[in-house]
């Protein structure tokens, strides 16, 4: 049996395991006003719940990127997805601050490895003009994941309750190995439905190192004595705060500002996510064409880069002088995260245009656990800034990050390409 088009039913798992990872994180920010009125918990206490959960998630960054370079992308989705659909599913039984701290650590250890994953997986599927687009169908499924948690969470809550909606969410990842252990059997050289015409295809429009199936992996010291790979960490410390603070903070935003329930949160916050879904595949598409067109894998991922940008800066200016209504912020925000997701695809695929192998995984978990730090950072910070301020510090502080993550990109990689073969 051959399958034509294999390693676009990989991504497209890899897609559906997103979508299921960002139902499963945004539950809790979404049936918060229920918890935390159920329990007696503070927003103090959900602002350590989540800085809890981002902390283990950037350490599992670091930590499933060596795993997926040592057990490989297969087993290595095995491992991460038991580990963060039980997590999830268990949040049904929490009583309080410990074990939801708890929980978030287990989830945030699994949930992680999607993305470095999802790196390493790429380099290994796709040639590399393809890669932004692959990438961007992947982010699409976050985007995609954040449109459909809040109103399918709202309907779980109003119908079952916040205990019931965990078990639902938490058996959603469990459900997706069925066809991830069916369908992605083994590698590119030796899996029995690829084509030859496919495989061919694939090896060919790979870095020559990456043709090696034996190619082993440097180590951390190794990748980081090359300047290009700071810009990956630093790009990302500055970029990544973007997405989480709407992610983490939106429901609470909504709920404090406009006074929203958790099923007025349902049927509003899924709104940016439209725009950010549209800006995965747009912000793919358009390098991947740049490249078609015969622009330099550097030219064409730093031009994408540069207008995702552009955008978020402009938006999130717009979020401080025009966001006077509910409906406004959130077609704001849905600006914002197209520039976001437009520019983040191609960041993601940096360490594969840098890097073969085992080292890809390596470098993309580190990016990600750099950029979580940011993150971390940040999730303190907003609390006792919006008690004191409001939110618009927040949002003006992370505009001017923009321009400092782009530029980071352009100082630390002057040219964007395999710096083995360089």
């Amino acid at each position: 049996m051959k399958l034509k088009g294999l390693r676009w039913w990989i991504i497209g798992l890899i897609g559906l395991a997103t979508i299921i990872n960002y139902i499963d994180r945004s539950a809790l920010a979404i049936m918060w006003p229920s918890i935390s009125e159920d329990l007696g918990m503070t927003k103090n206490d959900y602002a350590l719940i989540l800085n809890v959960f981002m902390i283990a998630y950037a350490v599992g960054q670091s930590v499933s990127g060596k795993l997926f370079d040592k057990i490989g992308t297969r087993m290595g989705y095995v491992v991460v997805i038991i580990v963060w659909g039980l997590s999830s599913f268990f949040h049904s039984m929490a009583r309080g601050l410990l074990s939801f701290s708890f929980l978030r650590v287990t989830l945030g250890l699994g949930e992680a490895g999607n993305w470095p994953g999802a790196a390493k997986s790429n380099a290994e599927w796709f040639p590399i003009k393809e890669r932004a687009i692959a990438q961007g169908i992947f982010n699409a499924g976050a985007s995609v994941g954040s449109v459909i948690a809040p109103p399918l969470i709202a309907v779980l809550w109003a119908a079952f309750g916040w205990k019931i909606t965990f078990m639902f969410v938490g058996s959603f990842g469990l459900l997706w190995l069925i066809p991830w252990l069916l369908i992605n059997r083994a590698g590119v050289d030796k899996h029995p439905w690829l084509t030859d015409l496919e495989r061919d295809y694939i090896k060919k429009g790979q870095h020559k190192s990456e043709q090696k199936s034996d190619s082993k992996g440097k180590s951390i010291g190794q990748i980081l004595s090359y300047k290009e790979s700071w810009a990956v960490l630093i790009g990302r410390f500055f970029l990544e705060p973007i997405w989480w603070l709407f992610v983490g903070w939106m429901p609470l935003y909504l709920a404090d500002v406009y006074g929203f329930n958790v099923k007025e949160i349902g049927f509003f916050a899924w709104v940016p996510y439209v725009g950010a879904a549209i800006g995965s595949i747009a912000g793919g598409w358009f390098s991947g064409n740049l490249m078609s067109k015969g622009n330099s894998v550097n030219r064409s991922r730093k031009t994408t880069i540069v207008i995702g940008g552009v955008i978020m800066f402009l938006g999130l200016i717009a979020t401080v002088m025009f966001a006077d209504s509910a409906e406004k912020f959130v077609a704001i925000v849905a600006f914002v995260l197209f520039g976001f997701q437009f520019a983040i695809s191609n960041v993601q695929t940096i360490p594969s245009d840098l890097f073969s192998g085992k080292s890809v995984g390596s470098l993309a978990g580190l990016g990600g656990s750099v950029g979580v730090f940011s993150v971390i950072v940040m999730n303190f910070l907003v609390p006792k800034v919006v008690d004191a301020f409001g939110y618009n510090p927040i949002f003006a502080t992370i505009g001017i990050f923009v321009p400092l993550g782009v530029l980071a990109i352009f100082f630390f990689a002057k040219k964007i390409q395999s710096v083995e073969e360089a």
